[in-house]
């Protein structure tokens, strides 16, 4: 009903609708006359422009990251990388235990007898004791005594054979210098004729066994010459020589 009304009252007044359609008109011919601003319109497009791309960047790396999956190619080179790693320490590992095993197995076969050779120096001790405690005229006089001495002698000699065959050897370091690593020095004696520190009597023979000391030798060495003797000995030798009452220096008297 209301539509009906409203159409019936523009079709009664013609002249509204004539005076609406100018005002639209005049409006649209104000518009276009208004001057255009072109620096504002470029930079407007520029911007949307912008907009647009930058939306676009965005949904490409949206897509990218997306589609990126792992290179399995790069993933199996480092695990090939740490397995070669840890195979090669464990390897390393491996050699170090042969290694020091041998050296341990090597070192038991050298030195298993030391021990039980230690307690057989006394007993070639006491063999060189026997031989030595008879004197040469003795032996001659009494027949069964020199082969007594004969059998102890051989069975001496033959156990040092032995020692010999397991790697140990007699320290005699008689005349030589004083090492503290093989030798024991237990009296100091005068010996003009010998330099201090030198060893000029063995009481004790030492040992080796192989290349580590078994017992060390008990020596004795030089005290040297006494501490007087050598500086009047230096005083001597630095004093000039004199000559029928003058110095050996020659005096220039003249001016």
């Amino acid at each position: 009903m209301a539509a009906t009304e409203d159409k019936m009252n523009e079709a009664e007044n013609p002249e509204d609708q004539d005076a609406k359609a100018a005002r639209d008109a005049a409006e649209a011919m104000a518009k276009a006359a208004e001057p255009i601003d072109l620096a504002a319109a470029e930079a407007e497009a520029e911007a949307e422009e912008e907009a647009e791309e930058s939306a676009e960047e965005m949904a490409d790396a949206v897509v990218e990251n997306a589609d990126e999956e792992p290179n399995e190619l790069v993933v199996a080179f480092g695990e090939i990388a740490d397995l070669k790693d840890k195979l090669l320490r464990a390897m390393a590992e491996t050699e170090n235990m042969r290694r020091r095993s041998d050296r341990e197995r090597a070192d038991t076969r050298k030195y298993a007898v030391a021990d039980f050779a230690r307690d057989m120096l006394a007993v070639s001790d006491n063999l060189q004791r026997a031989l030595s405690a008879i004197s040469d005229d003795a032996r001659d006089g009494n027949p069964e005594l020199s082969q007594l001495l004969e059998g102890v002698e051989l069975t001496r000699k033959e156990l040092k054979g032995h020692f010999t065959k397991h790697g140990i050897k007699e320290i005699n370091p008689l005349g030589e210098k004083l090492d503290p690593n093989f030798h024991q020095a237990v009296v100091q004696l005068d010996d003009p004729e010998a330099a201090q520190g030198t060893v000029v009597q063995v009481m004790q023979p030492g040992y080796v066994i192989h290349d580590r000391l078994l017992r060390a030798a008990m020596v004795g060495v030089a005290k040297g010459v006494p501490a007087a003797k050598t500086e009047a000995a230096e005083a001597t030798a630095e004093a000039p020589e004199e000559e029928n009452g003058a110095s050996g220096y020659n005096v220039d008297t003249q001016a």
